[in-house]
């Protein structure tokens, strides 16, 4: 193994190290604004339950490995430049406290390098159809959902009184967050899981793709330590700031997204876990009161930010792989 592909492999570690440290908090953001959980307990939790859900499936990990780009066209620079452009544009917004989806950034910047080596060519048309259903599903089933959800459980309680209600589900919010935290790492651990696999096939370490354990527990364990620090920022804006919510709305919050999110990564289809539980917190404030339920600037910052990551991603990865093709 080159020192290249070393250096690499770290760039692919760095990575999956920021995406449990600013996109992990998004499984945890709700059960700490309605106080159900404190925040130590539940960063705890959500890295126990984070290396878990990676270690538990392949199917994500396969589609990214092999189904986004022809990886016997590229080099492990493609890989190299994806990263750089992953981690610059997280940890700005990890800043302001903007949740953004490492897995649209993954995907753009993969996509991006890929282009400014070998064309259009290298793009293969069936994992972008799974990448175009898992944006279907991270955004307007992820919000469907929990609405809908959210609408029985006010027809369901409707005549139980706060406290009770308040008990019981900080109770059932406990276990919804630990699934949402479990599915987390079950559809974005393995995303990275995938893209390790692949650098090393490209540097010829693996005759071919396949996720050996021992990269299945580097990159869990990696996410893990990057959960366990925890973006707080992004805990507050999300969980605090875009909306005011209870126990019961977390609940339906965590267990539409889990839900969904489960769907996904048993499918193979590398969704956006960001955007699907900002967007079924959205939904189940909104399933209260539409106009006031929502800090709407607050949501529009975050939209923008999903809007910005695509095209930025993949401008500043095709760029970076530009500059190494040129220097080498």
């Amino acid at each position: 193994m080159t020192w290249q592909l070393t250096l690499i492999l770290f760039l692919v570690l760095g990575a999956e190290f920021v995406n449990g440290w600013t996109d992990a908090p998004n499984a945890i953001a709700t059960v700490v604004s309605t106080r159900v959980l404190p925040i130590r307990t539940a960063v705890v939790m959500a890295t126990l339950l984070n290396i878990a859900g990676a270690l538990s499936g392949t199917a994500v990990a396969f589609t990214i490995g092999r189904g986004i780009v022809d990886s016997s066209m590229l080099g492990p620079g493609v890989i190299a430049a994806a990263m750089i452009s992953l981690i610059m544009w997280s940890t700005l917004a990890a800043q302001f406290g903007i949740p953004t989806s490492e897995s649209h950034a993954l995907v753009a910047g993969l996509a991006g390098a890929a282009l400014a080596v070998a064309g259009p060519e290298v793009l293969l048309f069936s994992g972008w159809v799974k990448v175009g259903v898992g944006l279907l599903l991270s955004s307007g089933v992820g919000f469907a959902a929990s609405l809908i959800l959210a609408k029985l459980v006010i027809f369901l309680t409707n005549h139980i009184p706060a406290q009770l209600s308040r008990k019981l589900f900080g109770r059932l919010q406990i276990l919804s967050s630990l699934f949402m935290a479990y599915n987390h790492g079950m559809n974005d651990g393995q995303k990275f899981i995938g893209v390790f696999a692949m650098t090393l096939v490209m540097g010829g370490v693996l005759p071919k793709f396949s996720t050996p354990v021992w990269v299945i527990l580097l990159c869990s364990i990696t996410m893990g330590i990057g959960t366990s620090i925890g973006g707080l920022k992004i805990i507050r804006q999300v969980g605090m700031r875009m909306v005011d919510i209870r126990p019961w709305q977390g609940f339906a919050a965590e267990s539409s997204a889990a839900m969904v999110i489960w769907g996904a990564s048993m499918s193979g289809i590398p969704l956006s876990t960001t955007h699907t539980i900002t967007t079924s917190i959205i939904g189940v404030a909104a399933a209260k009161n539409l106009k006031s339920g929502v800090r709407w600037r607050i949501a529009a910052d975050i939209v923008l930010a999903w809007v910005l990551t695509f095209p930025l991603c993949g401008t500043l990865s095709f760029l970076i792989a530009l500059l190494f093709k040129h220097l080498s």
